[in-house]
């Protein structure tokens, strides 16, 4: 796993990443959602697995899942597992922080 650096510290992510509001990240040709909900940061693949819709254009419900704008699958941010139907999960992210940096591994 190769972990690449997207933001300088926590502040700054913070400050970028809305809390609740999905933001789409493009590294090495991969489209990943990123996401600041609660107290915590999440990555997981951009693509919905039931239609391939953006899911950086949808939203994030008070359970802490992604909701899909074209059908409303939602999936948990956490581990990226499919809520409510039979979708395959999605593909998550680790991401870490450090006195150097706010990183995720690909």
């Amino acid at each position: 796993m190769e972990w690449i650096k997207i933001f300088s510290n926590t502040v700054e992510a913070r400050e970028k990443l809305l809390s609740g509001k999905p933001r789409l990240l493009v590294v090495y040709g991969r489209r990943i959602t990123l996401v600041h909900y609660g107290d915590d940061f999440y990555a997981v693949q951009d693509a919905c697995t039931h239609n391939q819709e953006s899911l950086s254009k949808g939203h994030v419900n008070h359970l802490g899942e992604i909701i899909c704008p074209w059908h409303n699958y939602r999936f948990e941010l956490k581990t990226g597992r499919a809520m409510d139907s039979s979708c395959r999960a999605l593909a998550t992210y680790p991401i870490k922080t450090d006195e150097t940096g706010f990183f995720i591994g690909i």
